[in-house]
């Protein structure tokens, strides 16, 4: 049964909400003033909440996505009605280093990739918490990129170096155990390591999905693998498919993964127990796409 009969997708250069019917792939604009490089997306009750990266710095001397410092305390968490009204902001600009992907399970809660840490905030913007937070070191493994929520469980992707191999997946609580801090939690399980470097995730039907935007062939795919009990490692992860051009945002319906990447592709990817088939293009937007979300 297909349950999304749209999706929801933030174009990172132009700072644009896209519509996208599944009927027939046709593309509009939702909203145009989404701000400085829109990553993370989720849908409650008629609104889209949004967080933004904010502005880079640019190394002159290093070419491409590389170049790119985003280091400076400049993202946001925004809303705006799905009819593209009323917009707002919950988390002002400055408050979040680095907005990455979003979910909302009664709270909002994001990954902030270069603070390093993992936070919530109710829809009406209070009640900010961090819930991981890591210290930095020169090794790159520190930056905190997906999230999601299952239950009474939290999870995040920490991706490591770019195509470096060294990327993890965990879960802790939604609380932080008593007489702890969110740097000092006792209740953080290491699920899957070694990985490319996992990117969003999300949790379907028993399973964990995930993009992996590192170097193939484990790297640029949608995973899965079954959600280990309390306690346990993660099994090792179903490659679902491959050869995106940097793939990035994942939305779970129950027949298909949707899968969006920084070549501007939106993908369609059927799962085994729907019978399965060749991944298709749902719409190609000339630009680099970030978070995606259903519209059921």
């Amino acid at each position: 049964m297909t349950v999304f009969g749209a999706l929801v997708v933030l174009g990172i250069r132009t700072g644009k909400i896209y519509r996208v019917n599944l009927t027939d792939g046709a593309v509009s604009t939702i909203y145009d003033r989404a701000g400085a490089s829109p990553d993370g997306v989720a849908i409650a009750d008629g609104t889209i909440y949004w967080t933004t990266m904010g502005l880079p710095l640019r190394d002159p001397d290093v070419p491409g996505e590389a170049g790119l410092d985003y280091s400076r305390r400049n993202g946001g968490l925004h809303a705006v009605g799905l009819n593209g009204l009323e917009p707002r902001e919950i988390v002002p600009s400055g408050v979040i280093t680095t907005g990455k992907q979003l979910t909302c399970q009664g709270f909002l809660y994001w990954s902030d990739r270069e603070g390093c840490r993992v936070c919530r905030v109710r829809t009406d913007g209070t009640g900010l918490t961090d819930l991981v937070v890591n210290d930095r070191d020169e090794s790159w493994t520190q930056e905190c990129v997906g999230v999601a929520v299952d239950g009474d469980h939290l999870y995040w992707t920490q991706k490591g170096p770019a195509k470096g191999g060294e990327g993890r997946i965990f879960r802790a609580g939604l609380e932080i155990p008593s007489g702890e801090s969110a740097r000092d939690r006792s209740d953080v399980e290491t699920l899957w390591e070694h990985l490319p470097e996992p990117i969003d995730l999300e949790p379907h039907g028993g399973y964990l999905y995930w993009t992996d935007r590192g170097a193939a062939p484990q790297g640029n795919t949608v995973n899965r693998a079954l959600l280990p009990a309390p306690g346990e490692k993660g099994g090792k992860p179903e490659i679902l498919a491959g050869g995106f051009a940097e793939a990035i945002g994942l939305a779970v319906d129950d027949e298909v993964v949707y899968v969006s990447d920084l070549g501007g592709s939106i993908t369609a990817v059927p799962l085994p127990e729907a019978g399965g088939g060749e991944p298709r293009l749902v719409a190609e937007l000339g630009e680099r796409l970030s978070g995606i979300a259903g519209i059921g």
